[in-house]
């Protein structure tokens, strides 16, 4: 099934329920339907368990489950891009926020992050480049 197929009268997509997944899909798919795991965790169980036509949510997650369940592949590509991202109160001032933005530029110019995603086993995720916003 190709992504273009997806979204087509008589799909059925499970998603984590409350998940950016969930929301955007329920924005954007016209025809398929959306069916809700409890949680995001829970999406390639229920996806079998319930017998839906495609399951949604982090690629680390699916690749993972899919690994642990066997008999099931990945899209290619990607439907969306979720663009994580730190703040803090406005009551902090403009140094708290220079120091911020300086703070992830570090931990991501340092390595940190690239360790940290490879200690935890994070597949097929990426580290944004300097100064990506």
């Amino acid at each position: 099934m190709a992504r273009e197929e997806v979204d087509k009268r008589g799909q059925t997509v499970m998603v984590g329920k409350g998940s950016a997944y969930d929301l955007y899909l329920t924005r954007e798919l016209q025809y398929a339907s959306i069916a809700r795991a409890p949680t995001s965790p829970a999406v390639v169980e229920s996806f079998l368990a319930q017998g839906a036509d495609v399951a949604a949510g982090v690629r680390q997650q699916l690749l993972a489950d899919a690994r642990r369940f066997g008999g099931l592949r990945m899209l290619d590509g990607h439907f969306m891009l979720i663009r994580q991202a730190m703040g803090l109160p406005k009551s902090r001032g403009a140094a708290a926020q220079t120091y911020l933005a300086y703070f992830v530029e570090q931990m991501k110019a340092t390595g940190f992050v690239a360790a940290a995603l490879q200690r935890h086993g994070i597949e097929g995720a990426a580290v944004a480049g300097p100064g990506d916003r």
